[in-house]
């Protein structure tokens, strides 16, 4: 049968499970699901998942959500071994932390600045642009003094913020002054399968966004 993902290209968490099977070799069933035709809300979607929220990953009947969720998951099961995921708690612990900063601070920042004017017509709010300035910043603290999110090798946190920071990148605010995250993310532009999984993808986001603001 395979393991069928429902997903959306340029939706940020769904570029992040992508890279992790791109990071593992891993192929998936990639399954378009239109949100606007409501693809999601079919009875056959809901029994998979009740939330109906994307991206939702099926493998061969173990029905999965929330895309840090499923990285991690993908990893365990079918990685070759656990450097992205390492069993160490000490190692383990700091990766958490990092995906929590990315789910919690990073990543719901861009959307409390964005997503209302995108989908609800609102205005730009100045604040919450600060909000999102300063979480940039902690990570560009986190990576002070280590080429990875979480220390020296790469790992499953990399792979999540660089699909929060390419969608930063995509709606143009200015990485310039965060240089350890310029110097990161420019290095993470050059994993294999990057730009498939995460680079284009992102340009589709772009483009949602100019086309969803234009005044």
């Amino acid at each position: 049968m395979g393991i069928d993902l429902y997903y959306v290209p340029g939706s940020s968490p769904c570029r992040a499970v992508l890279l992790t099977a791109k990071a593992i070799g891993l192929d998936l069933n990639l399954k378009y699901t239109d949100l606007m035709k409501g693809e999601h809300l079919t009875p056959e979607f809901i029994q998979m998942n009740p939330q109906h929220t994307i991206p939702t990953l099926n493998d061969n009947g173990f029905c999965l959500w929330e895309s840090r969720a499923i990285m991690t998951y993908l990893i365990e099961q079918y990685a070759k071994n656990d450097s992205l995921y390492p069993k160490d708690p000490k190692k383990r612990a700091l990766i958490d932390q990092r995906m929590y900063f990315d789910q919690g601070t990073l990543y719901q920042r861009f959307g409390d600045y964005y997503y209302p004017v995108m989908f609800a017509g609102q205005s730009f709010d100045p604040a919450k642009l600060t909000k999102c300035s300063e979480a940039m910043k902690f990570f560009d603290t986190f990576l002070q003094n280590s080429d990875y999110a979480a220390g020296s090798e790469l790992s499953v946190a990399d792979l999540t913020l660089a699909a929060t920071v390419a969608t930063y990148d995509a709606v143009g605010f200015d990485l310039s002054p965060y240089t350890n995250v310029m110097k990161w993310y420019n290095k993470m532009k050059e994993m294999p399968g990057y730009e498939e999984a995460n680079g284009k993808n992102a340009l589709l986001f772009k483009e949602l966004f100019e086309t969803l603001t234009k005044k």
